[in-house]
Formats: C-alpha cells, sequence, structure tokens
C-alpha cells in the first residue's frame, strides 16, 4: 500500500489511497450539499429515477438540458429520486478535487471496498474528475478541478456513470448499444465501435422506424425485455454522414473528439422517441454484404457483443453486469446482421423481421 502525501502547511492529506477513499467520498457528498445549495435544481424524470441535478451554467449543462430524453409520468410515486450535484474548485469555495496517491488504482476492487457502506466512486486520472453515489441517500456528486475540467464524450451521454449506478441498484442496465423499432417492438443492435451499429440506426430513423438511443440505452430484463431512452444522441463519422445525405437533411456539424458528426434522434427520426421498446432479438451488424439478411448467432456470440464494451465503460463490480448480460443473451435469439449497401433496403428488411420475427 502506498503511503499518502501530506499537505505541508495543514498537515491534511494530499492525495487519497485505498485507506482513505470511503472518508474522502463520504466528505465530498456532505460537502456537496453545502456548496450545491446555491445551485437551482432542474429536474429530469427518467424510468423509475427522479433527477434532479444542480449544476453551473456552461457547456455541460446545456449537455444535460439537451441530450437527456426526460419521460414525464402522471404518477411520480414509484420513482426513486436521486440529486446529483456537480461542482468545481473554487466555486462558493469549493476545494481542488485529490488526486490518487502513489498505489495503484483498482476501480473495480474499489467498488467492492465502498459497497458496503453504500458508496460508489470513480477518479478519473487525466482531468483529476471524482464522481461519487450513495443511492442510499439519493445523493451524488462530481467534482472537477474547473468547470471544463470533463472528459470530452461527457456531453454525449452525460451523468452516465450515475445512471449506470443508480440502475444497477434497480436491477436495470445501461448498455452500449444502438435500437431500432417499429409498432412497439424493436432489435437491439450490439457490437464493437465501427460494427455499423449507428449507421443502421440512422438508416432506419430515415425510413420511419423509431429509436429509443443510439450509444447508451437503458436495458430492463423483466417479464418482458425491454429498452427504452436515456440519451437522444447520433454520431456518425464523415464517410456515414455523406453516404446517408444527411447534410442535406441537417446541414453541416463540427467533428466531436471521436471525428464524427454528432445530432439529435428528433432532427433526422419521423416520429417521436418512444417510451420503451419490447426487444425480440439482438443483431451484431456486420459491414461489406451485397444484400442485407440475417444469420442465427451463438449466445456466446451475443454475450461477447453486448458485455465487454458496457463493462469496460462502467465502472464498479462486474460480477452483476455479467449475470445480467448472460441472461440478457440467453433470453432474446441473437443473430448477425449482415449490412448491404442500401439505407433503404437495409431498413426495409429490419422492419419486416420486426414484423414478423422471420430471419
Amino acid at each position: 500500500m502506498g503511503v499518502e502525501a501530506r499537505d505541508r502547511t495543514s498537515g491534511r492529506p494530499s492525495t487519497v489511497g485505498s485507506a482513505t477513499v470511503a472518508g474522502y467520498a463520504a466528505a465530498l457528498l456532505s460537502n456537496a450539499r453545502a456548496a450545491g445549495a446555491t445551485l437551482p435544481p432542474f429536474r429530469i424524470p427518467l424510468p423509475g429515477l427522479d433527477l434532479a441535478v444542480r449544476i453551473p451554467p456552461g457547456p455541460l449543462a446545456r449537455a444535460i438540458a439537451e441530450t437527456i430524453v426526460p419521460q414525464a409520468a402522471a404518477d411520480d410515486s414509484g420513482r426513486k429520486p436521486l440529486a446529483v450535484t456537480i461542482l468545481h474548485a473554487g466555486l462558493h469555495g469549493v476545494e481542488a478535487p485529490r488526486p490518487w496517491g502513489a498505489e495503484p488504482y483498482l476501480p473495480h476492487d474499489l467498488g467492492r471496498r465502498l459497497a458496503p457502506l453504500g458508496l460508489q466512486a470513480s477518479f478519473f486520472h487525466d482531468d483529476c474528475l471524482w464522481q461519487v453515489m450513495s443511492f442510499r441517500e439519493g445523493a451524488a456528486v462530481q467534482l472537477m478541478r474547473g468547470p471544463d475540467a470533463y472528459p470530452p464524450w461527457e456531453t454525449g451521454a452525460p451523468l452516465r456513470v450515475f445512471l449506470h449506478w443508480a440502475y444497477a441498484a434497480l436491477g436495470r442496465r445501461l448498455v452500449h448499444a444502438g435500437t431500432l423499432g417499429h409498432g412497439g417492438r424493436g432489435v437491439l443492435l450490439a457490437g464493437a465501435g465501427g460494427a455499423g451499429k449507428s449507421g443502421t440506426v440512422v438508416a432506419g430513423l430515415l425510413s420511419g422506424l423509431v429509436s429509443v438511443g443510439d450509444d447508451y440505452v437503458l436495458v430492463d430484463s423483466g417479464e418482458n425485455v425491454s429498452a427504452a431512452p436515456l440519451y437522444g444522441t447520433l454520431k456518425q463519422d464523415p464517410a456515414g454522414y455523406a453516404r446517408l445525405r444527411l447534410a442535406d437533411r441537417i446541414g453541416s456539424r463540427p467533428l466531436n473528439w471521436q471525428g464524427k458528426h454528432e445530432f439529435r434522434i428528433g432532427e433526422v427520426a419521423t416520429a417521436p422517441i418512444p417510451p420503451r421498446i419490447d426487444l425480440r432479438a439482438i443483431l451484431i451488424p456486420k459491414t461489406g454484404a451485397t444484400r442485407t439478411s440475417l444469420e442465427p448467432a451463438s449466445a456466446r456470440d451475443v454475450l461477447l457483443a453486448l458485455a465487454p464494451s458496457a463493462l469496460w465503460q462502467m465502472p464498479g463490480e462486474r460480477e452483476s453486469g455479467f449475470r445480467f448480460f448472460s441472461t440478457l443473451a440467453g433470453r432474446l435469439p441473437g443473430y448477425v446482421l449482415h449490412l448491404g449497401p442500401e439505407p433503404e433496403e437495409i431498413a426495409a428488411r429490419l422492419r419486416r423481421f420486426i414484423e414478423d420475427g422471420r430471419p
């Protein structure tokens, strides 16, 4: 175990380690209540969650307001409250986040260490950013060095770590996948980056199908396996943007940190985002075919397409995640989706499959 550095003036630890992370995480939550009290909250109703966010004005606040898809309901009594406060050093006397010390930082070991205390925490080294949550108390905090000191992907899927933790506690899961649906039913598109998921989602939207998200969606493996929206973000690389003729529809867009154009589902869809779709299959896209077709895939192939990216991108213990994705791969049939070159033909083939379930 490494030795913590201490501030020469105050004598307090200037770094965090495994022996002190629980105390530091609890202190951040406590301090957030006082420091965040001056920030007006805005409420975002989500499936099973009543999310309230306190954050200073800026790009991240705009991304939260514009990107997360609210789901209003007549009865909110079943929603669990979650209050997230976003702070940075210098705001109302907030201290700078402490870096991790000399010992190795093992995020999943950290998750197991904090779980008995009802805490979850994650540290992002590049920006010295802390994220801490107590779902028992319905409270979370993100502490940054400055107002713009967050990872570049944060604006595309803001608060995703907190939502991942909260929904895992509720038995649901954030899944790194795309979706397409029709008539209340649909499919999950899973696979590594560059497999064709996002292009397939956009092709379907342009041809009248609906989607509850691309990149991260909320999956519930209850009596009926279903997917619900959390984010309305879509992305396309320049080649896909040109192939789908998106510049003619929504104009040009600057490239994001991945070198992709970023836009919203509502800009290309012909129908509103539905509150959920019942999933009837998991598809693994592969490009290069002359015509779109579906080929049965094993549960093992489906699990390998689903689990690795979602588990590695999200902090915390992995055991429950593996169980969730294994159950999902066993309950839904899987198919390899061989993608042809024409977006309209891809969408038509998927519509037929969603309607009749025949590959």
